[in-house]
């Protein structure tokens, strides 16, 4: 007995038989549980509909179903997905909770508000199947780039026209504020600025009633946001400038007209805003007159420095047709040949329309005793005919609706021809303004006509436009039909789409590509091939295979969905945005022919403003770094790079442009919370002497060895390697003439330039300076390849702190190179080369380089002494200031260290009571003043550093961000030998050694 239980008492013999189970059955169960357990059981039955029962227990108490018996695991006590949601429903089953208590099983669709969200799409005045047809004829179809400075009104015209090209029920007179339709982004239209360019494709009459189709692109006016332009430029044959009738020619007028200059753009002028000149300024019309002469002589002289002044310039000539004037703010527009039509038809008069229009511009006066056009005014003095004609009819339907005197204002509308309701005449001041003029003007027939006859069509514009984008041959046999069918915009060609800018989709999941068909036909659902800007013939890596699965015709706030699109057309696409960074080509899946691609964009601006950012939890890295390869997809000309350091750093071009940057990654491309570093600029480095001694570097294996000195790089090269002036894939004798002509260089210097670096349009050279007596010449040209890989690593990341190299030649002056192959690959000769060339760039007084900000300043004359004082604390100078002609305001362009350039305009606007107003864009790189190798120099915390100890405080602040050691490390970049050289030849390198 005592063997059955243990020493604590417990049980430990053999099993007993388990009477628990026979026990139970007699128990009475709970009435509740039972009467609940029928009611499942009658429920099964009843589903099952008596299925699986025996046929011949008819009688039995087996058909009841409160007394049918159910196994346990036949019970059902729940219904199943099917039965309450229907067929199809996908059942997840989880046997452990992973997920939060917060977060939803089923995450709900989210759709962020990126755009303006519009419950119907407008309803254009002709049909959409008709603007499909004008597609696919070439010659009916322009593609136009609307550009011009800040406020200058660009998107308020592309308002005005939209309203004529559509049934547009919006009245922004009623609560004073614009529609502003293609600002389609919510953070445009609460700041009133164009962030991104968005298209619009209108279709409209000319004078004489045909209809033709504008793809027009309306653009950012901020010069931080001048890489969209960029894009725009590349999709468009011509340029329409809106410039502001007060204001003028501003900075960004200026880079705008030598930017479409450089691409070889026709422009068109829309002097716009002429209503300032009567309603705030309240000029007379003779000097109103005068004014708008100056602003055209401002832009003529920009656009003539621009493109040469030759037979093809075009010149602003309302004479000629190429300007038209306008008030978009109130819907009217005309150009002399307009007025002078709707002249004709308001007096009735039978005349010849064209001889009219150009008697109404210039020194030009209508002699009324004798009914003919003078260039003198007549004996009792007289207006010019633009004022005479055009200015004083403009100022009468101004002054009359402004008087509100319904008589005296019907009489000056029936001068036209016009008549207004009665209840017309009661509306406020602004709206009858406007449609006064619009029912004096009509619609906008002028600058149609304008842009008609001035600006090509997308057949004319195309032979241009592929002899600068496309960077395969233009004239060889082997490419001649792609080429040829570009040129010749052939819609049955082979197919070629430029994508030249990618639009977030609403969930900011994935992007649509906007392109340019530039021959063959774009289909739904065709397969092609999507070759990245790395592509090239010999490495095919960066190239994916993808199916269009939507075509667009892109309007702003809704699309048109098209089954095709032909060559001449923009087109937004789906489903081929995954390989795309920046821009791509689009060509067939298959094709006999070797492929090229269109060159990546050439901006005018340049990215030298940085921020660092990391998220505020560090688990969601992953999240901000798939949200910083959105924003590289989002913004042209944003650079995203991972330091080594393992920061992850963001340039831009300025302030607001960051600062979108950062409103676009936190609120939909991440969803994260990022923190940001203060920012700061990239600097570069450069040489202001020749090396002070020849360097050399020896091989790993010591077999090989090259020599070289650094000096800086002749005056004005940099910018023209830059800005594609010289390319070294010309004939080397072109070559060699551009070098000896332009820059006295020698013979065998000009010939024997390897390459240029970093890249292909680096502002650094490497030439080959030795000798054939002294160099076999055949083993140089066996390691170049790898000399030139070493030269451009060396000159992307600098010594001093792993900053681009700038304006340095670099000359090999001597070189031994080993027979075998095997001692001269790229891995002994690549490090050498870069190690030799920091030595010979250490040799030859290094110096810091930084960014320096062209600024643009409106401000009345009293607060200029204000300016002076904000812009010298800050290291800037002032390098012009003048009155703009007509108005009260001055304009002052200064230049200013981009490092001082942050709080910038804050500053400005709190000395000056929020009466300047300012605009700055990069112009140059400069040499930062002192030794930043000078050891000598202490820098002391919180305390400004003298002017002669920045170079030094920047390159060590710069180094301590990248996590590198505070000094430079000679003995990485120098060999024992040469140290022992410089040992015995004292040449005064203390600050290195």
């Amino acid at each position: 007995m005592d063997q059955m239980y243990d020493e604590f008492g417990n049980y430990v013999g053999p099993e007993l038989e388990d009477d628990d189970s026979e026990g139970a059955e007699g128990e009475e169960p709970d009435d509740d549980e039972d009467e609940w357990m029928d009611q499942a059981e009658r429920a099964a039955v009843a589903r099952d509909g008596g299925e699986g029962m025996d046929a011949d227990d008819g009688g039995d108490d087996d058909d009841n179903p409160e007394t049918a018996i159910v196994l346990a695991e036949d019970k059902k006590y729940y219904p199943s997905a099917e039965e309450v949601y229907g067929e199809g429903t996908e059942t997840l089953v989880m046997d452990e909770d992973g997920q939060a208590l917060e977060e939803p099983i089923i995450a709900p669709v989210k759709l962020k508000q990126v755009e303006v969200a519009e419950k119907d799409a407008l309803h254009m005045k002709v049909s959409e199947e008709f603007l499909v047809g004008l597609m696919g004829n070439s010659n009916l179809v322009r593609n136009v780039a609307v550009a011009g400075h800040l406020h200058h009104g660009k998107t308020t015209l592309m308002d005005m026209l939209l309203e004529q090209t559509h049934d547009v029920k919006f009245e922004w007179f009623s609560n004073d504020k614009q529609l502003r339709y293609t600002d389609t982004r919510l953070d445009e239209q609460e700041r009133e600025v164009s962030i991104k360019a968005v298209p619009l494709s209108l279709v409209m009459p000319s004078s004489t009633g045909k209809h033709l189709l504008f793809n027009m692109m309306d653009t950012p006016g901020h010069v931080n946001f001048s890489d969209e332009v960029t894009a725009s430029f590349r999709l468009s044959d011509g340029v329409l400038l809106v410039v502001d009738a007060v204001e003028g020619v501003m900075c960004n007028t200026e880079r705008l007209i030598k930017h479409a200059a450089s691409q070889r753009l026709p422009i068109c002028v829309f002097i716009n805003k002429i209503d300032r000149l009567i309603l705030e300024l309240k000029l007379p019309p003779a000097d109103a007159y005068h004014k708008l002469r100056h602003t055209l002589e401002e832009v003529n002289a920009v656009i003539e420095a621009a493109y040469g002044g030759d037979k093809d310039c075009p010149f602003a000539d309302p004479v000629k047709g190429t300007v038209c004037f306008g008030s978009a703010l109130y819907g009217w527009s005309f150009t002399l040949e307009s007025f002078a039509r709707l002249y004709a038809e308001v007096q009735g008069v039978e005349m010849d329309t064209k001889q009219f229009a150009r008697r109404l511009w210039g020194d030009t006066y209508f002699h009324e005793d004798k009914r003919v056009f003078r260039r003198k005014p007549p004996p009792g003095g007289g207006e010019r005919s633009f004022v005479q004609f055009i200015l004083e009819p403009l100022y009468k339907i101004y002054s009359q609706a402004v008087g509100e005197h319904p008589a005296s204002f019907t009489r000056v509308l029936a001068e036209f021809g016009v008549t207004l309701k009665p209840k017309d005449y009661r509306m406020n001041t602004k709206p009858l303004i406007k449609l006064a003029c619009k029912r004096v003007f009509g619609d906008a027939s002028g600058l149609v006509d304008m842009m008609a006859t001035h600006l090509p069509t997308a057949k004319e514009g195309a032979p241009g436009k592929v002899s600068r984008t496309y960077s395969g041959p233009i004239a060889s046999d082997g490419d001649q039909s792609a080429v040829s069918a570009m040129s010749a915009c052939d819609a049955s060609g082979p197919l070629q789409v430029m994508i030249a800018k990618l639009y977030p989709k609403n969930d900011c999941s994935s992007f649509d590509a906007l392109g340019r068909v530039m021959s063959g036909t774009l289909k739904k659902g065709q397969t092609v091939r999507v070759l990245g800007e790395a592509y090239s013939p010999d490495d095919e890596e960066d190239c994916a295979v993808k199916t269009v699965t939507e075509l667009w015709v892109y309007q702003a706030r809704y699309r048109i969905p098209v089954t095709e699109a032909t060559a001449g057309n923009w087109i937004l696409i789906e489903g081929v945005d995954a390989s795309i960074s920046k821009t791509a080509t689009l060509v067939p899946e298959f094709t006999d022919e070797e492929c090229h691609v269109f060159s990546p964009l050439v901006f005018d601006n340049q990215s030298v403003v940085k921020i660092a950012t990391e998220p505020l939890n560090p688990s969601d890295l992953p999240k901000m770094v798939e949200g910083l390869r959105k924003i590289n997809k989002s913004y042209p000309l944003a650079v995203t790079k991972v330091e080594e350091s393992g920061e992850h750093t963001i340039m831009g071009t300025g302030e607001i442009f960051l600062d979108s940057v950062m409103k676009d990654l936190r609120d939909l491309y991440s969803e994260v919370e990022v923190k940001v570093a203060d920012p700061v600029v990239t600097f570069c480095e450069t040489v202001v002497e020749t090396s002070s001694l020849k360097c050399f570097a020896e091989t790993p294996n010591k077999r090989n060895k090259l020599t070289m000195i650094a000096e800086p790089l002749d005056k004005g090269l940099a910018r023209d390697i830059e800005t594609g002036a010289v390319n070294l894939q010309w004939p080397r004798k072109k070559l060699g003439d551009f070098f000896q002509n332009n820059y006295d260089w020698d013979v065998l210097a000009a010939r024997s330039v390897w390459a240029f670096g970093p890249d292909s349009r680096g502002p650094n050279a490497l030439l080959d300076d030795t000798l054939p007596t002294e160099v076999d010449k055949s083993l140089m040209s066996a390691v170049r390849e790898s000399v030139v890989q070493g030269f451009q690593w060396g000159t992307r990341e600098g010594p001093l702190c792993d900053e681009p190299i700038r304006n340095v030649k670099f000359k090999i002056l001597d070189a031994t190179i080993a027979e075998q192959p095997l001692h001269r690959g790229g891995g002994q000769m690549i490090p050498t080369a870069r190690r030799v060339a920091y030595s010979a760039f250490l040799m030859a007084s290094p110096r810091l380089m930084e960014p320096v900000y062209a600024v643009e300043v409106q401000t009345p004359a009293d607060c200029m002494s204000a300016i002076y004082t904000v812009l010298s604390k800050r290291r800037g100078h002032v390098i012009a200031d003048a009155p703009k002609p007509g108005t009260p305001v001055y304009t002052l362009r200064a230049l200013l260290p981009a490092i001082e350039s942050f709080g910038f305009e804050t500053d400005l606007r709190y000395h000056t009571q929020g009466q300047a107003f300012c605009q700055s864009y990069f112009d140059h790189w400069a040499v930062v003043p002192g030794d930043p190798l000078d050891r000598t120099i202490q820098l002391r915390p919180l305390e400004p550093s003298p002017v002669q100890h920045l170079a030094r405080e920047f390159m060590v602040k710069t180094r301590r961000r990248k996590g590198m050691s505070e000094d430079v490390s000679v003995n990485k970049f120098f060999d024992d030998v040469l140290l022992m050289e410089l040992a015995k030849v004292d040449t005064g390198l203390a600050g290195l050694l």
